[in-house]
């Protein structure tokens, strides 16, 4: 077995990817996403930016022959070169496996090696923000290969991430070798034993961190198929131990559990949440968990709100708005587009103006990103026609009503879900937030003014599904409180 820094990544975000990488069947796989190569692309750009400076050499090998590549690396090191970007380490382990890394830097430092009075710590060049634990882990196995390497244990390693704000460039990040090391080695350990069985590690279903994974959609077919609780919405990979520890294991079990029962093992109110989920995806019913403390604004006209935005570029380039007239039964989308970023101010300004124009409705919308990008943009370009105060208490977030008040038989609460749920439909029904991402890049970059208009069309189906959860919403607490017969 060879085991790479890329294999070691996947193992620690998820055990199976890094097996199925291994040994799945590479026919199973999803294309790569458009945005994955976004990511990839903007990744490169970024560690063009980290190199800019450096007075670095480059490993020259052919590709795919790590025997030569490792040989030049080392010949580097021991010329001592500052800077040796693209390198190869090899090392071993005690199980037998090869351990294969590529830091992306290696930096020289002051002291004694084998090479003499210098010797190398790692820098890897990151696209996060933050120091996340996965990119530690495997910038310390790099530390550990050097140490195998160089006869010297790195004391640091360094994390290049990107800043905080927009425009403030790289932030350098040390990572405390030391400390991560031994953590590193047991993970090394329990890596190479996960991958020397035969069978796969059990999958579990997470939204956030499966999305972009190419096994995702043949991990969530067999989920499917299994029924597994991980479908639930609310079983986080700590819950479904506690749940299969007293033996339930399907979500029928769950619905029948009481909640005195499930109580001491993760509190009432989880316990009544996990329950009653189970129960709403039993029977497929919604399930009324309280009425709001408010009950909504009566007007005539209402507003529906959604934002595409470009987190590269920090740029919120569209500003969709559905004005409801429900005096005159119509409705109007209006759609605030940026075609260049530099246009943001005044499509802001336009947004302000149609909101300012009708002044006493309420501004419905799904999420809270919209709440705080309103307050982003007033900060930035200013706000006109009354205070930011004002228009902020406008906002009536639909997400938050939702999972406070009502339990669907949904595996997520996501627009999309809920929405499509109570039976709505979007016109382009394989379109994403992250694929009008895509799609707002390619824009600047061919000017195709059809790429604009599928933008414009996925927003003004959010507008609409959140027009029509507002009004299921209403109906159904109205019905839930009406007395049985």
């Amino acid at each position: 077995m060879i085991l790479t820094d890329s294999l070691l990544l996947h193992y620690k975000r998820c055990q199976r990817r890094a097996f199925l990488d291994l040994y799945g069947n590479p026919q199973a796989k999803d294309q790569v996403q458009d945005f994955v190569l976004k990511l990839q692309q903007e990744s490169r750009s970024f560690q063009e930016v980290c190199l800019a400076d450096l007075n670095y050499q480059k490993v020259q090998y052919p590709y795919g022959d790590l025997d030569q590549g490792f040989a030049a690396t080392l010949e580097l090191m021991q010329q001592g070169v500052t800077h040796i970007v693209d390198g190869v380490l090899q090392g071993s382990h005690s199980s037998g496996a090869a351990l294969v890394a590529y830091p992306q830097v290696l930096v020289r430092q002051a002291g004694d090696s084998r090479w003499g009075e210098w010797y190398y710590v790692p820098m890897n060049i990151k696209l996060g923000k933050r120091p996340k634990a996965e990119y530690q882990v495997v910038i310390s196995y790099h530390g550990h290969l050097l140490t195998q390497i160089q006869g010297r244990v790195p004391d640091r390693a360094w994390l290049m991430l990107r800043g905080r704000g927009h425009g403030q460039g790289v932030s350098p990040y040390s990572v405390d070798l030391p400390k991560w090391l031994p953590v590193t080695q047991q993970i090394i350990d329990e890596c190479i034993q996960v991958l020397s069985q035969d069978k796969a590690p059990e999958l579990f279903i997470s939204r956030q961190r499966c999305g972009l994974c190419p096994w995702y959609r043949s991990c969530y077919a067999q989920a499917q198929t299994e029924e597994h609780l991980s479908l639930l919405a609310g079983v986080t990979p700590n819950r479904y131990q506690q749940l299969q520890a007293v033996g339930l294991t399907t979500k029928e079990a769950i619905a029948q559990t009481k909640i005195a029962d499930l109580e001491p093992i993760m509190g009432r109110s989880i316990a009544t949440t996990l329950i009653h989920q189970a129960q709403a995806i039993v029977t497929n019913q919604a399930i009324l968990q309280r009425l709001p403390q408010q009950p909504l604004p009566v007007s005539e006209i209402e507003l529906y709100f959604d934002i595409e935005a470009e987190p590269e570029l920090n740029l919120d380039y569209l500003l969709g708005v559905l004005v409801v007239d429900k005096a005159t039964q119509t409705q109007e989308f209006h759609a605030f587009l940026a075609e260049t970023p530099e246009q943001e101010a005044q499509i802001w300004q336009q947004f302000l103006a149609l909101v300012q124009s009708y002044p006493r409705s309420p501004i419905y919308h799904f999420s809270d990103y919209e709440l705080e990008t309103v307050t982003r943009l007033a900060h930035a370009y200013g706000i006109t026609g009354g205070s930011l105060g004002e228009l902020r208490s406008r906002f009536i977030d639909l997400h938050t009503l939702v999972t406070s008040t009502v339990i669907l038989p949904v595996e997520g609460y996501s627009l999309k879900q809920v929405a499509k749920w109570i039976g709505f439909s979007w016109r382009d029904p394989n379109t994403t937030g992250a694929d009008c991402v895509c799609l707002y890049d390619r824009w600047l970059l061919t000017g195709d003014r059809a790429l604009l208009e599928q933008v414009r069309r996925y927003n003004e189906d959010d507008c609409l599904a959140t027009h029509r959860l507002k009004d299921w919403l209403e109906d159904f607490w109205q019905i839930s409180t009406q007395p049985s017969t």
